[in-house]
């Protein structure tokens, strides 16, 4: 237990020397000096710490379902009509959650094949996309089943936090967390923002961007024709414009945005670009509407409505508006980042603020250094010069958890420099195991120094190993299923464990192989 050969006493000291460098970054800047290829990784202050802003948004599956729905009503036209069949009474009734029309007489089946063309399976999956089915008055239903639903829907949830993720780092925000909550909840930790409302906008807004062709032949106040809808204009709602409700360009084609100062005006516009799909049909629309308006619309209100001059043919544009340096840029950002698939709304809003955070650090780092001491004092008292050992394992066990914690990029809450402290505490605890264990074989068994050692640390390992496995799984089992001030406390418990495991089981058994290896005791300090 106590013969170490040169090999594994250079690994145990690399480890050591490695945990000590990747710990550094948490000091201060990157030097110089410091290694390419080796990571620069800081341990982050939460928002408990740093103060900022904690929101909890929730996003509307039933929008989702309704879009389904529309969307489904659109494919179902399109089959129907290019199988050449005739239908009547197409319409989406989100109540029931089916889309329902009536073929025409004697098309009945033949509609109903084409229709169950529609479905389609995911990979792996026996669950259809689509149900298709004849109802006794001989209309036809189709309708989305559960499970389908349950798929679209997490996968609308992990969409919406890919984009709230790129608009808060579009926005400067740096290490924010984004975490899914329940079925269809998402919570965004905003530590050390300037400007919660901006970001707490940029997060909100679905930003679902439409080109839709102008009906001037309307008349304001009257209903509007079939095929339109009134929209409002975004700087004037009073003043609304009937749009053709067929979108002729999904803002969805957009490839870049970009806020610039228009070179002849001097005020700010967003120059954006299509992709390839994109910009074939803009082509196609303002080749066939030229001196007609063109809206552009943001969240279903117009942004402007230019007229078509000549055929745009390069795929590229300008919307202008009564933009400010920031409503530009901020508009450029959410357009790039994309559209949320289904509105967000904030169920729970908290901040935090900084003198606030600096009160918890003062007070979480007095209780780490004052319980750190304690627990020095305590070893050095009742076991001496092992005592010293365990605390010299100790202050690397620290070092060693930092340095784990930094390269995982983890975030330091109050909870997490509460698992510190209580880590510290159990770190000691193996090692009160093993010295007790050899004050009893070297006292009451009557063993030498050396067999004392090995009997003491050989059957101290066990209850250490036991105690320590046990211990990692139930943090383990909190981070599964624990909120994330919870989770924070479990990684930081997680990575304590393995830390304890190697210091006390491995670093002090090498410094005392090599302490009783030097001085050859006739008895034992203990």
């Amino acid at each position: 237990m106590l013969y170490f050969s040169r090999a594994k006493t250079f690994a145990i000291l690399l480890v050591c020397g490695l945990g000590v460098l990747l710990s550094l970054p948490n000091l201060g800047p990157r030097p110089g000096w410091w290694p390419g290829f080796l990571p620069w990784n800081q341990l982050h202050l939460g928002l408990d710490l740093k103060g900022g802003s904690y929101l909890l948004l929730q996003l509307d599956t039933k929008a989702i379902e309704a879009q389904d729905l529309n969307s489904l009503v659109g494919q179902a036209r399109q089959t129907l009509l290019k199988a050449g069949l005739g239908y009547k009474d197409l319409h989406a009734d989100p109540a029931a959650g089916r889309v329902t029309l009536t073929p025409l007489d004697g098309q009945a089946q033949q509609a109903l094949q084409a229709l169950q063309g529609l479905i389609t399976y995911q990979p792996g999956s026996p669950t259809p996309s689509l149900n298709v089915s004849l109802l006794p008055d001989g209309a036809i239903a189709l309708s989305i089943p559960a499970q389908a639903r349950v798929q679209r829907n997490e996968q609308a949830v992990q969409q919406a936090m890919t984009i709230i993720q790129r608009r808060i780092d579009g926005s400067g925000v740096l290490n924010a967390l984004v975490q899914r909550q329940g079925q269809n909840q998402i919570v965004v930790q905003l530590p050390g923002i300037s400007d919660p409302e901006r970001v707490k906008t940029l997060i909100g807004t679905t930003a679902h961007m439409t080109f839709q062709l102008v009906d001037t032949s309307a008349v304001p106040g009257q209903p509007p024709p079939p095929g339109d809808e009134w929209l409002p204009m975004a700087d004037n709602p009073n003043q609304k414009l009937a749009v053709q409700s067929s979108v002729a360009v999904d803002g969805a084609d957009l490839q870049t945005a970009q806020a610039s100062t228009d070179p002849q005006t001097g005020q700010w516009v967003v120059n954006f670009t299509l992709n390839a799909l994109g910009a074939r049909e803009f082509a196609q629309v303002t080749s066939a509407n030229v001196g007609k308006l063109f809206a552009i619309v943001l969240d279903g209100k117009i942004i402007e409505a230019p007229v078509i001059r000549e055929p745009i043919t390069g795929g590229s544009g300008q919307i202008s508006g009564n933009f400010t340096p920031q409503s530009a840029t901020d508009l450029a950002l959410l357009l790039r980042a994309g559209a949320l698939p289904a509105p967000l709304s904030i169920v729970e809003e908290q901040s935090v603020g900084p003198e606030l955070g600096a009160d918890a650090i003062r007070a979480g780092a007095l209780s780490l250094i004052v319980g750190f001491l304690l627990v020095l004092f305590f070893m050095a008292l009742f076991y001496g010069l092992f005592g010293w050992f365990a605390n010299i394992a100790l202050i690397l066990n620290l070092i060693l958890m930092l340095a784990i914690l930094s390269v995982m990029g983890a975030t330091l809450t109050l909870p997490g420099m509460a698992g510190i402290l209580l880590t510290l505490g159990m770190a000691v605890d193996a090692n009160i195991l093993i010295n007790e264990r050899v004050r009893e074989e070297a006292r009451q068994n009557g063993r030498k120094p050396l067999a004392a050692l090995e009997a003491g640390y050989k059957r101290a390992y066990g209850t250490i190993i036991d105690s320590n496995v046990t211990t990692l799984l139930a943090h383990i089992t909190l981070f599964i299923f624990g909120s994330p001030p919870v989770r924070g406390f479990a990684v930081t418990i997680c990575a304590g464990i393995l830390t304890t495991m190697f210091t006390a089981t491995v670093v002090v058994r090498l410094i005392t192989s090599r302490w009783y290896a030097t001085r050859r005791p006739a008895a034992l300090p203990v």
